[in-house]
């Protein structure tokens, strides 16, 4: 109970600049397990951000009373990417090439946290479970792999979607747990759960 909580946590996104995003910021007050009620709403246009430095801002929240006080860095973050199946990264026998020298037995002690990639081709789902009265699913999938969260774009009415997109991520640690997850789009409410599959590393 305090009207001028101090959280200290840090989340970590990946914001892709070509993308105009706006990061969307609830405050929320929980009395119990059932009620809660929203305490106020701010947007930051990640666009308008300086790259490459810690930015504090102090939000008003929206049509309610305070503010939010928040650190913000927006950092290049290499590695990480979302493309289409025709245009994979890491497809081109060059770009395989200087990455097999990169990772090759004598530089790999240059850089003991560069461990390597992952890259994961997503092509498609079938039979998934019926999550709508009308029988069909608006399903999407999430994959995460350490703090690493990525998505696919989401297919409508469809228990048979076809995603065809390929996710690179960096490896720091072989001992992570690649977990694919597919979730059914239920508009405003909390995505409903589709199924679940998880692949260690070190059985690739």
């Amino acid at each position: 109970k305090s009207a001028n909580p101090q959280w200290r946590e840090q989340f970590d996104f990946h914001y892709f600049s070509d993308r105009k995003d706006m990061l969307d910021i609830e405050v929320w007050r929980k009395d119990n397990k059932k009620h809660e009620e929203l305490l106020g709403t701010c947007q930051v246009d990640i666009t308008a951000l300086p790259t490459k430095q810690t930015n504090c801002l102090e939000l008003p929240l929206e049509k309610h009373p305070g503010s939010l006080l928040m650190l913000i860095a927006v950092a290049p973050c290499t590695g990480v990417s979302i493309s289409d199946l025709c245009v994979c990264p890491l497809g081109d026998s060059s770009e395989r090439q200087q990455i097999s020298q990169r990772y090759c037995i004598k530089n790999s002690f240059q850089d003991i946290k560069d461990i390597g990639f992952l890259q994961v081709k997503v092509l498609k789902a079938v039979d998934l479970l019926a999550a709508d009265f009308a029988g069909k699913s608006d399903p999407f999938c999430v994959l995460e792999l350490g703090n690493d969260s990525l998505q696919t774009h989401t297919v409508y009415k469809n228990l048979n979607p076809e995603w065809n997109k390929v996710f690179t991520f960096p490896i720091k640690d072989i001992h992570d747990v690649l977990e694919v997850t597919v979730f059914d789009e239920d508009g405003d409410k909390p995505p409903d759960f589709l199924g679940k599959v998880a692949i260690p590393l070190l059985s690739v």
